[in-house]
């Protein structure tokens, strides 16, 4: 899909049907998150395909954000192996594992797997649920299946502040 189209077409699905995603689909989605850049190149990401029974229970458990997807990514970051940026205030964690987060999006829409990105959980309890290592943060969760038919996205989904309205020129 022409990238324009794509930007203007991806919306978070919120009812998957429960059916699942080929591996190959998935590869070309963790593919891209792989090729997105990081502070230094120090590609602290680390993303986490949760699929099975058991790993889907432990989603459900942190979130009522899952809305049937068959396949959810963690994506985490490595905390120890972030860059600091100049005055030591913020480092490269976030943002780098949220580039990532946003190539895995739109490729997934790109591919025509539906997705939604969700914050609506607890990261220490799914940390915990998931056994993950101390060093890990994770960012955001990214639901990816298929639209349960006619589910469509929100009415107001196309409408979008004039530039005016949220572009300043110095």
């Amino acid at each position: 899909m022409e990238f324009t189209e794509l930007v203007k077409e991806r919306y978070s699905c919120k009812k998957f049907n429960g059916k699942g995603v080929d591996k190959d689909k998935i590869v070309e989605i963790l593919e891209a998150g792989r090729l997105a850049p990081t502070a230094k190149n120090l590609q602290e990401q680390h993303v986490y395909v949760l699929q099975s029974e058991d790993a889907l229970k432990k989603i459900d458990e942190a979130t009522p954000c899952r809305y049937k997807a068959p396949v959810v990514l963690v994506v985490a970051f490595d905390r120890e192996n972030v860059f600091t940026y100049p005055g030591a205030k913020r480092n490269s964690g976030i943002e780098d594992a949220t580039i990532v987060a946003t190539h895995l999006c739109l490729a997934a829409s790109n591919a025509g797997v539906d997705n939604c990105w969700i914050n609506n959980f607890d990261p220490d309890k799914l940390h915990d649920l998931l056994g993950l290592p101390e060093n890990e943060e994770i960012l955001m969760l990214l639901d990816l299946g298929y639209a349960e038919e006619g589910f469509k996205p929100l009415p107001n989904h196309g409408s979008r502040k004039a530039l005016s309205e949220t572009v300043t020129w110095i």
